[in-house]
């Protein structure tokens, strides 16, 4: 047994490092998870210019990746919809609309010039063997901008997952110029559909965007939406509309779609409702208004890592100068490489060494012929005479010795020591050619189509609560037990929506929230029903009076309820429930106490007041009203506590636990005392024995 849990255990850890790694999450050098990096390596191998057929291309990219063409066909449209790195032709869908792209033997698509010119250097990039052995592939591209960002990107593994937006493209490239420079720098998300955006909770990636519809109110009687959020269509757009018009949230009397190359969703109102009476409930009940959580996870130094926005940004502007330094080494090593063939070229045939060749019967002796020759020359040289020189210039046509212009070698050469020395002042200010470097790769993409498209703009999220309706009957049936909006017995407790959360205290001191509902049991012994909105009452007190069963002490209590509570979760208003009994529950600010005590007592009656004690908390303990046992009690509203009142007993406060949240209730029941009453010691609601 032992053997197998760990063989599990084993073989569980190496799938979930494969999904994160190999499938799910991208890599933050270049952005790009594996299937769309072997889409442009594909892509790359099979560049000529031409369109290439989207079936062949994810044949040809089933060659590196191993999960299918299902899976390749997704993310190569996907990044083609993207239109950063992949030219496309015919139908790749529509995501204004929801439509999906044309099968993979419709469409094609071609590299474009900009992929190779940010992603692509053979020789500064590490190729490893496919999974089959055959082909060599790239670990990573050498990136020299934050294709993450710019793309954005989705993901889930196991254990973890990531959520990256979209961000505009110049200003990627703008923040990375600031960030190379060492300037401050901020970047907020743009997506390809427009709306307008809330980012006060972005949190540099790590937080969240509220974003809405861009919606067209000059006509009262007509509202158009023209820009939708991120990750909504138009289709899903008016099925939300349509749902919350069947459940009377809105008065539309007519939706027409005509979205094609740009949103124009047009719903015409009811007769009696204007555009600013639906706004809100718009962005409330439909997908107009959504909330995008974010989260920035990459495969960074081949491991998961939560990064900021910034911190991508930061480490590409660092990435930028290691690329280029390697892009100008390796620049400056070609150019010393031709320097070198140019100069024994021109010394081969100008001191005609060729000549020392003609009478040699051997290929030894040629190419020895050809190293004296050069002898003389050693100081003109680059580097040593290797055996690939010798048979580079053995090579050399009588045609070319015989037309060898002297004049333009020695230009070609003067340039190539031109070239060299810029590259070697650019080696020397990496930061200056970082820099340069992004302002050419900005100046391919200053086109209207990579600027900005989505709005920022700071507003309230409506929540759905906030507009909805409290047109429903909350009824609650003390013969059954039940409560609900569609009890049919019962006292109508109070006018609610589906949104609202209900308090609810029994007999035995026990209270909890609950949603509303059609139909719920709450037991017979309920005492008190109210809403717990904040809104509704914020200075609602309960005033408890309890006996101890033990001891027959009578306390008093007054507490606000200021809890956030966990829905349905019950708590104890009372200490020590088993020991203690609820006598009267009362939520007037202000009453007269009067008591009748057992047994033969010179005095008969006791009298207090509510504002003789003080408030608590609703977990503190009660306050001692008195040691004697208390036969009958009355209650009766007062305006004010008179200037001279008298407590009945000494205090005798239990120790105050610490205060809690506040949520306010809203008493609905009549009194109910011991014996009959007078209407003046009835007075008062939420009274209860």
């Amino acid at each position: 047994m032992a053997n197998a849990k760990e063989i599990f255990r084993q073989n569980f850890i190496e799938y979930a490092s494969y999904v994160i790694k190999d499938r799910a999450i991208p890599d933050i050098e270049d952005g790009l998870k594996p299937v769309q990096r072997r889409i442009l390596h594909t892509l790359i191998e099979m560049d000529d210019g031409r369109f290439h057929k989207v079936a062949n291309v994810v044949g040809s990219t089933m060659h590196y990746h191993p999960h299918g063409d299902a899976s390749i066909y997704t993310a190569l449209v996907n990044l083609a919809n993207c239109e950063l790195f992949i030219d496309k032709q015919g139908n790749y869908g529509n995501f204004m609309t929801g439509d999906g792209a044309a099968a993979a033997r419709y469409i094609e698509c071609r590299l474009l010039p900009f992929a190779k010119k940010v992603l692509y250097n053979p020789e500064i990039t590490e190729y490893v063997e496919s999974y089959d052995g055959r082909s060599k592939e790239p670990v990573v591209f050498p990136a020299k901008i934050p294709v993450v960002l710019i793309q954005g990107t989705e993901g889930i593994a196991v254990g973890m997952s990531t959520k990256i937006l979209p961000h505009n493209a110049l200003e990627v490239i703008d923040a990375q110029i600031a960030a190379i420079k060492g300037e401050d720098f901020k970047l907020y998300p743009d997506f390809p559909g427009g709306g307008i955006m809330d980012v006060s909770d972005y949190q540099d990636g790590l937080g969240s965007v509220a974003v809405r519809a861009k919606l067209d109110t000059t006509n009262p009687k007509k509202i158009v939406i023209e820009e939708l959020p991120f990750g909504v269509d138009s289709e899903k757009m008016i099925q939300s509309i349509d749902a919350a018009a069947k459940k009377g949230r809105l008065k539309v009397a007519q939706v027409n779609d005509f979205t094609a190359d740009k949103v124009n969703v047009e719903l015409y109102l009811s007769k009696g409702t204007y555009t600013n009476d639906l706004v809100d409930a718009l962005y409330a009940y439909t997908l107009c208004e959504q909330k995008i959580s974010v989260n920035c996870l990459v495969i960074k130094d081949k491991l998961p890592h939560v990064t900021t926005v910034s911190d991508i940004v930061r480490y590409h502007a660092d990435h930028l100068i290691k690329v280029s330094k390697a892009e100008l080494e390796v620049e400056r090593g070609h150019l010393y490489d031709k320097l070198h063939a140019r100069t024994l070229e021109r010394i081969f045939i100008e001191e005609r060494i060729y000549k020392r060749i003609e009478q040699k019967k051997t290929q030894e002796a040629v190419e020895e012929a050809v190293r004296t020759g050069f002898e003389p020359y050693k100081d003109e040289l680059v580097r040593e005479i290797s055996d690939e020189d010798v048979e580079r210039l053995l090579k050399v046509p009588i045609r070319r010795i015989s037309l060898f212009d002297i004049q333009k070698n020695q230009q070609e050469i003067d340039q190539i020591n031109a070239d060299i020395k810029l590259c070697e002042y650019n080696l020397s200010h990496l930061k200056e050619y970082a820099v340069n470097t992004l302002k050419d790769i900005r100046r391919d993409l200053d086109v209207p189509l990579h600027r900005r498209k989505t709005k920022i703009a700071g507003f309230e999220t409506i929540a759905i609560k906030d507009v909805a309706k409290r047109d429903l009957d909350l009824r609650y049936d003390d013969s059954t037990g039940y409560l609900g909006t569609a009890v049919k017995t019962g006292a109508t407790i109070e006018k609610v929506s589906e949104y609202d959360k209900i308090l609810i205290i029994n007999k035995k001191g026990t209270y909890y929230c609950t949603a509303v509902s059609e139909k719920t049991f709450v037991g017979k012994d309920v005492v008190y029903i109210g809403l717990a909105d904040k809104d509704v009452l914020e200075e609602v007190i309960f005033t408890a009076i309890y006996q101890e069963k033990s001891t027959k002490k009578t306390y008093i209590k007054r507490a606000k309820f200021t809890t956030g509570f966990i829905l349905n979760k019950p708590y104890e208003f009372l200490p020590d429930p088993d020991n203690n009994v609820l006598r009267k529950l009362s939520t007037m600010p202000e009453a007269e106490v009067t008591m009748t005590f057992k047994g033969a007592v010179r005095n008969k009656e006791g009298k207090c007041y509510f504002g003789d004690f003080r408030i608590k908390g609703a977990k503190a303990g009660g306050v001692l009203l008195s040691k004697r046992e208390i036969a009958s009690m009355r209650l009766k509203a007062v305006k004010a506590r008179p200037a001279e009142s008298t407590v009945v007993e000494e205090e005798e406060e239990t120790e105050e636990e610490p205060k809690v949240p506040e949520v306010q209730v809203k008493p609905v029941s009549e009194p109910v005392t011991e014996k009959k009453k007078s209407p003046e010691e009835e007075a008062g609601p939420g009274l209860f024995d």
